[in-house]
């Protein structure tokens, strides 16, 4: 197996290219820089030359907000771009690996969204991301489709690390809590990827920690236990109005995953405690390495 992991620079990419050395499986991460989704030439190049056996498509436009004014870049990349590279996967017979999110879903109700609910984006971002599913698997029979949602890694930014930050200036935090979903660690999902791609069980699957929270939720747990004394007091998405809709309901169901036999991912509140230890130390790394 030789595999490509897109948006190496990013949380989840990072993590994959990690997960699969760790097993000593072959890999190669790529950055926008030479892989660029904008340019199918230049993808056609570099898979020529590498000539993967299975790509986990992880670079995306993520800027939500901004993709709402600048609605061609995002389409440009999610969209046009992730059919590009479907297209490539079947020209070069390489399995894919799509990460999708919950924004394809109206994020109404209260009841845990199964695979194939209808779908409803109410953004930009959202919308880019569905086209870029509905590719995929109209292009390829050897896919993978895998929804994630609230996602925290070592290498990058995310709402734990904002959180964590802000604490240390704050004794209280106002936080969204009319927001439910999942939070996904992407070491923890990495884990399940990398079990994923040697298989031949292709479908959609939703692939977050287990259990629901609200942002609210999230914050508190977190600091809980970072042990700060930090209060958190609960508000409405009203408090903090956004330029793209965010979804109230990001609750997925996870049936596929067991109906397919693979594992879950670990409780929330489990990850955030491996997060916060990996990150105590990285930080320690980094002290190290300045002395």
């Amino acid at each position: 197996m030789r595999v490509l992991v897109t948006g190496v620079t990013g949380q989840l990419g990072h993590d994959c290219v990690l997960e699969l050395k760790d097993r000593g499986i072959e890999v190669q991460g790529v950055s926008s820089r030479e892989f660029p989704l904008t340019d199918a030439e230049a993808m056609r190049r570099y898979m020529a030359i590498y000539k993967p056996t299975c790509v986990i498509h992880c670079a995306a436009y993520t800027a939500v907000d901004r993709a709402e004014d600048d609605e061609a870049a995002c389409m440009a990349v999610n969209a046009a771009g992730t059919a590009n590279l479907a297209k490539l996967c079947r020209e070069f017979r390489a399995k894919m690996v799509y990460i999708s999110t919950d924004y394809v879903f109206p994020g109404d109700g209260t009841e845990p969204y199964e695979t194939d609910a209808p779908k409803g984006p109410t953004n930009v971002y959202g919308k880019s991301k569905l086209m870029g599913e509905e590719a995929v698997s109209s292009i390829l029979r050897r896919c993978f489709i895998v929804r994630i949602s609230w996602v925290f890694g070592i290498n990058g930014k995310n709402f734990i690390r904002t959180m964590l930050r802000l604490g240390q200036s704050h004794a209280k935090l106002t936080v969204v809590d009319d927001q439910v979903g999942s939070p996904t660690y992407t070491r923890d999902l990495a884990v399940l990827l990398a079990d994923m791609i040697q298989t031949e069980r292709y479908g959609v699957y939703h692939a977050t920690n287990e259990g629901f929270c609200s942002w609210a939720d999230l914050a508190a747990e977190v600091f809980r236990q970072a042990g700060m004394p930090v209060v958190v007091e609960p508000v409405p998405s009203s408090a903090y109005p956004t330029r793209a809709v965010r979804p109230h309901n990001s609750r997925m169901s996870k049936r596929s995953l067991t109906e397919a036999g693979f594992s879950l991912l670990p409780r929330w509140q489990d990850a955030v405690g491996r997060y916060l230890i990996e990150l105590e130390s990285l930080r320690e790394q980094q002290e190290a390495r300045a002395e």
